[in-house]
């Protein structure tokens, strides 16, 4: 790789993920399908039960919902009491929205109780809620220091990451999928009316899925399939619920979840050979097979390409996933989507990716393969620019539970 131009990627990387993204650029361009604007009546297959061990949104398949949104909030609430009522309330609003239903208004002397977004009746639109935490909600406000996960920790600086404080962080974490974007946008204007006095936004970004084209699993913005080697939902309930007995017995049935907000050089990664995309992936642009297989779903054999003929040893998909006995435990549930900022003030797109994945440890999993992938090729393409890590609390039990009650009864 030319060292000028490697240096000419990176330094329009950080004027758009330090200039644009603070400055709050629109999303742009976005585009609805007709057929998608014709809402159907909410029916049983469209909603996803609220109550459980778990949160929805964790396993739940990201092409099945896609539109989401992911929203950082510092919490403003000045008690253990306030944090409460906050906890409670944000429970309320998750279980109405995501059930659905009619609203009825206070009539024209007052505001009305709903946006109207969505119409008079709020569709379910198969819209799950899922409430995470933040490390800095641990501090010395609340008590509860001591009940802190024991593997939550402030979101690691990895070399080629240039964090955006802006877009970094945050003591909560609600992450929003549903069918279409107008109920992401009515669930978190919902949400954040009713709970003003307890949270404040930090910073928020919209996320969306494409349709497989032409099948398989849908691509991210750089072309290529993305998530094909996510391990099956038998394997992912061995890697991401909490269930260590040294972590406090509130976290257990919640999981560890690490969002990173990447920015994609999109235009200069459009100048190079499909032969240089296909080696830094490892995989066929046209059928996401890897390049010593046919298919999609084909199996990388490195065992039979020690020396990287076929698929290059700095290849993505083989640091990230080397497929060895000692690795597959560092396994992760991934479920990430686009997001398009529109354009920085140098006119360039700003748009990428939105990393999430879920598992039991951030230490053995996602930093153990993030640690492999420093200095690979694709870092001249992308530039990480915020996120957080979080724990998603456990799953709220029936209509008596709420978010994080055994942190704080």
């Amino acid at each position: 790789m030319d060292v000028d131009r490697r240096n000419f990627f990176r330094g329009a990387a950080v004027g758009a993920a330090g200039t644009a993204l603070t400055g709050g650029v629109l999303i742009g361009g976005a585009r609805v399908d007709a057929r998608a604007a014709q809402r159907s009546e909410p029916t049983e297959e469209s909603s996803y039960p609220f109550d459980g061990q778990h949160q929805a949104g964790i396993l739940r398949p990201a092409t099945k919902q896609p539109s989401a949104s992911f929203t950082a909030f510092d919490v403003t609430a000045k008690t253990r009491g306030e944090l409460i009522a906050l906890l409670k309330t944000l429970t309320d609003r998750a279980r109405m929205l995501t059930r659905g239903g009619p609203v009825t208004d206070t009539g024209v002397g007052g505001p009305p109780l709903d946006s109207a977004v969505l119409g008079g009746a709020i569709p379910s639109d198969g819209l799950t809620v899922t409430v995470a935490v933040g490390s800095s909600l641990f501090d010395d406000r609340f008590g509860l220091k001591k009940l802190a996960p024991l593997r939550l920790t402030p979101m690691t600086v990895f070399p080629n990451d240039f964090p955006d404080p802006a877009w970094t962080g945050g003591d909560l974490l609600v992450q929003l999928c549903a069918n279409n974007p107008d109920t992401i946008h009515h669930a978190i204007r919902d949400i954040t009316r009713h709970t003003r006095a307890g949270m404040q936004v930090r910073w928020k970004i919209q996320g969306y899925n494409s349709p497989p084209r032409p099948t398989g699993t849908p691509r991210n913005l750089l072309g290529f399939k993305d998530g094909t080697a996510n391990p099956t939902n038998a394997e992912s309930q061995q890697l991401i619920w909490v269930d260590d007995p040294a972590e406090p017995a509130w976290t257990h049935g919640g999981s560890y979840q690490v969002v990173r907000l990447i920015r994609m050089l999109v235009e200069f990664w459009d100048r190079i050979s499909i032969n240089e995309q296909e080696g830094i992936f490892g995989r066929r642009r046209d059928s996401g097979a890897p390049l010593d297989g046919n298919v999609e779903n084909d199996t990388p054999d490195y065992g039979a390409d020690p020396d990287g003929r076929i698929i290059p040893l700095d290849a993505h998909i083989r640091l990230a996933n080397p497929r060895t006995p000692d690795t597959a435990n560092q396994r992760i549930v991934r479920r990430s989507y686009n997001y398009d900022l529109g354009v920085d003030p140098n006119g360039n797109i700003a748009a990428g990716h939105i990393f999430v994945a879920f598992q039991q440890d951030i230490r053995r999993q996602f930093e153990a393969i993030q640690t492999r992938l420093i200095d690979e090729p694709l870092v001249d393409y992308v530039q990480p620019f915020g996120g957080g890590y979080f724990l998603a609390l456990p799953g709220v039990t029936d209509s008596t539970d709420w978010y994080a009650r055994q942190l704080l009864s």
